[in-house]
């Protein structure tokens, strides 16, 4: 079985306060798939996502990567394979410059001196900011630490890339070469968003949930046409099909 592969067997999860997050969610995704994932907010998307690298755990059900099963103890391995980058990238950007971020990762995993220098300086180029490498991370622009942020995830070589509303508070430049990256990225990709646009260029699948259940899992063309489920989710056509 493809460690790529992401199986959602039956999940539902709940938080603390009681909260039904997650209802029953089943899903695969394989080897090079690219899957949005949409819904209203509070539909369960970010808990969906945090559950793929064993951020959270199920309450009921599995999760498995290739085949692993996430647990307690096999998380760390799981992180590994499973690259997240969050809505907000200051969650991921803690350290003096920009360059030490993007290194943690693999000084962590703890390859050599010079392996490190390579991956952190290779992750840099492909978001198109080396040039910012000395740079502390709260004196660049939003869209540069998003692009920085993708880039500690980068680092790591994942197998599977899983983003919380990556173009939320781009401008369209920085959208657009944000696009184009993850046209690039041949492996496994989850992206959960609000940008139906963003989804409709990037991915070739979409999920739709709501209150924590899947509505609807079909291609992302076909899905994001249908003016009557997306309304019923929330939803509106994405802004390139209404213009047709």
């Amino acid at each position: 079985m493809s460690h790529h592969l992401v199986e959602f067997r039956d999940v539902y999860y709940s938080y603390p306060d009681g909260t039904l997050a997650l209802d029953g969610v089943s899903f695969r995704v394989l080897h090079g798939e690219s899957v949005g994932i949409v819904g209203a907010n509070g539909a369960g998307k970010s808990t969906l996502l945090l559950h793929i690298n064993g951020t959270i755990t199920p309450s009921k059900g599995s999760v498995t990567i290739g085949d692993v099963q996430i647990n307690a103890k096999n998380k760390q391995d799981i992180r590994k394979k499973v690259g997240v980058v969050f809505q907000n990238p200051d969650d991921q950007l803690f350290m003096s410059t920009v360059f030490e971020d993007v290194a943690f990762g693999p000084l962590n995993l703890g390859f050599s001196k010079d392996k490190i220098m390579d991956v952190t300086t290779g992750a840099l180029s492909q978001v198109g900011c080396l040039e910012l490498k000395d740079r502390a991370p709260h004196h660049i622009s939003n869209g540069q630490k998003s692009r920085v942020a993708i880039a500690t995830v980068l680092a790591m070589s994942p197998d599977i890339l899983v983003m919380d509303e990556p173009a939320a508070n781009l401008d369209p430049k920085s959208r657009r070469f944000l696009i184009n990256l993850l046209r690039n990225f041949y492996h496994t990709k989850i992206i959960a968003s609000h940008d139906l646009d963003l989804i409709l260029d990037v991915c070739q699948r979409c999920i739709v949930i709501k209150k924590g259940k899947i509505a609807a899992d079909k291609p992302a063309m076909e899905l994001l046409s249908d003016s009557k489920l997306l309304e019923e989710n929330n939803l509106e056509l994405p802004l390139t099909l209404q213009r047709r």
